[in-house]
């Protein structure tokens, strides 16, 4: 018989806006980090996209932490991106609100002021990237010193992106005595290092492959001359629909979706020289359909979420074997 979540040792208060939303049966990176979570474990995990890694960390912190003071929450969540980190917030969210537990995503692009002023009231669960988290710190806006339970989500993306002394700088700010949970794609190198430094005999769970999880996608590659890699993308987008396509450049990215306008194909475009407003419109038109491809840099290749999504273009080659992965989860 399939374990449920109140199996694995959660509160009433957290299975219930769970079962509501007819999620009854744990995944299995959920089944197995929970129970050690909730003893109190530092825990490492791994885990393939989609494989729900957002409840498995989020559930036992929100059913060990108390409440926040003014300035001082009581638990952090670092994202390596702004989209990653709403969706996590969104995620937790409705199952917070069943220990009346106030959540908090910041990241740049938008106004300091409304996070200034939730963080003057008091917040219990943080959601940050390292950059803003770093600057409200320094204006005096927040203390990690309450800290009590701190999550590293996507830690591989986190050193891909050069933010690892960040990340080890707001550690430093913590509790010693905190608990610790650290999920990654992949184990080695510098999220090695991070573990070694920040986490005490932590439990190791990994579900899937190593790395190399495709799933049911099947690859193509196509040799092409430079000069008609246009016109097979809008035939791509045009034959498959909703289709994300990767460029290497911010600048890249909007030159082809001007070039997919004058080819028919509607396209929006998502990447770091966009304001948070621009991102969250360029992906809201992606998933209801107004926008038939949305041309992204890699800022975009983790933390989005869009159901339904037919096909994957690398318009321009990813750097490494790990960015396609991502790419292409």
């Amino acid at each position: 018989m399939s374990k449920t979540f109140a199996d694995l040792g959660l509160p009433h208060e957290l299975v219930s806006p769970l079962r509501k939303a007819g999620i009854n049966t744990p995944f299995p990176i959920q089944a197995a980090t929970i129970p050690d979570a909730l003893n109190g474990r530092d825990v490492l995990g791994r885990a393939p996209t989609g494989s729900g890694k957002t409840l498995a960390f989020g559930l036992p912190l929100l059913a060990t932490i108390g409440k926040g003071q003014p300035h001082k929450p009581r638990s952090l969540i670092l994202s390596p991106t702004r989209e990653l980190a709403e969706q996590i917030r969104k995620e937790l969210a409705p199952v917070a609100a069943g220990r009346g537990l106030r959540l908090l995503t910041v990241y740049g692009g938008v106004s300091y002021h409304p996070q200034r002023s939730k963080l003057k009231k008091g917040v219990d669960v943080l959601i940050a990237c390292p950059g803003r988290l770093q600057d409200l710190i320094e204006q005096g806006d927040v203390s990690l010193e309450a800290a009590e339970y701190v999550v590293v989500d996507e830690a591989d993306r986190m050193a891909d992106m050069g933010f690892m002394p960040q990340v080890r700088k707001l550690l430093d700010m913590t509790p010693r005595r905190r608990q610790t949970v650290l999920f990654s794609a992949t184990l080695d190198g510098d999220v090695a290092e991070l573990t070694r430094l920040y986490q005490n005999d932590p439990v190791r769970h990994e579900v899937g492959a190593d790395g190399h999880d495709s799933g049911d996608a099947r690859h193509h590659f196509w040799r092409v001359e430079h000069s008609d890699r246009l016109s097979l993308v809008a035939d791509v987008v045009g034959s498959h629909g909703s289709t994300l396509v990767f460029t290497r450049t911010r600048r890249g990215a909007d030159r082809l979706a001007r070039q997919l306008h004058k080819h028919g194909v509607e396209a929006e475009t998502i990447h770091g020289g966009r304001s948070q407003r621009q991102r969250d419109r360029a992906l809201r038109h992606f998933k209801n359909g107004q926008a038939e491809a949305l041309i992204a840099t890699d800022v975009a290749a983790r933390g989005i979420h869009v159901d339904g999504v037919e096909c994957v273009v690398h318009f321009d080659p990813p750097e490494d074997h790990k960015a396609y992965l991502h790419r292409s989860g």
